[in-house]
């Protein structure tokens, strides 16, 4: 018998890892693994142009739907910051067998934004620099899992910092 499918989604603020673990999952799983900075990036997009990212995202989850069909391991990389993004998600694979794990990562602030100014310094590609205000304001966006929530996913991996 064939194992179903796994869909892996990321929740996490910047700096918080989700590209880092989201790359090693790829090979260990294996999976396709959809990154909105990475496409925007390689396309030559503002990575802060709101139309085009909601855009790219709902093409990535709709390709993620049919990967899933196909039998295909799937990560996607967006980030999900609201509970109602994460529920929606897993309303919309109704009828499609697939176990869904929510990777959660659970980074304290101070530590966020110490990798934050490391990341600006280095000028990674697929990045645009952020600023402590950049930073607070998402972490005032960011709706942590709760464990109501968590126990809707087949699996919750949390990832914290060593």
């Amino acid at each position: 018998m064939k194992k179903q499918p796994t869909l892996v989604l990321f929740c996490g603020l910047p700096g918080s890892g989700k590209t880092t673990t989201a790359r090693k999952l790829e090979t260990q799983l294996p999976a396709v693994r959809l990154c909105p900075d990475e496409w925007l990036t390689d396309l030559g997009v503002n990575l802060f142009d709101e139309e085009i990212r909601k855009n790219l995202e709902i093409r990535h989850w709709n390709l993620a739907r049919e990967l899933l069909k196909q039998g295909q391991n799937v990560i996607v990389e967006n980030g999900l910051w609201s509970r109602a993004e994460r529920i929606e998600k897993l309303r919309d694979l109704q009828g499609i067998s697939a176990d869904v794990e929510l990777r959660f990562m659970d980074v304290p602030f101070d530590e966020l934004w110490r990798r934050v100014e490391a990341r600006n310094r280095s000028g990674s590609y697929g990045t645009v620099p952020l600023t402590r205000a950049d930073m607070e304001k998402y972490a005032g966006l960011f709706e942590a899992p709760d464990e109501a929530e968590m126990v809707l996913f087949s699996r919750v991996v949390r990832h914290r910092p060593d």
